[in-house]
Formats: structure tokens, C-alpha cells, sequence
């Protein structure tokens, strides 16, 4: 499984999550959370998981 890429808004880099999950959102899209690895900053890409 490939990892999944977010963008860390401290950072300013596209960054691996750590502890990712799909969630969906309350308008019924798909989004995927977790952790900056580096700073810890939490991170949420909206679109397909």
C-alpha cells in the first residue's frame, strides 16, 4: 500500500501521514487525516482515499 501525501500548512511540504485514517466528511466526502511525522501538526487532505 502505497503511503498516503498530505500537505503540512507548518511545514510548507508535502509530507507522509502518520497514524492515517479515511474519514468522511459531513457533506458525504471522503478525506483522509493524520499527524505531520516531522512536527505533529495535524493534517487533512480532502478528495479520494
Amino acid at each position: 500500500m502505497p503511503a498516503k501525501v498530505g500537505y503540512c500548512v507548518k511545514c510548507r511540504a508535502k509530507r507522509d501521514f502518520e497514524n492515517a485514517e479515511d474519514v468522511t466528511m459531513k457533506n458525504g466526502k471522503p478525506a483522509t487525516k493524520g499527524k505531520c511525522p516531522v512536527c505533529g501538526t495535524g493534517m487533512y487532505k480532502i478528495g479520494a482515499n
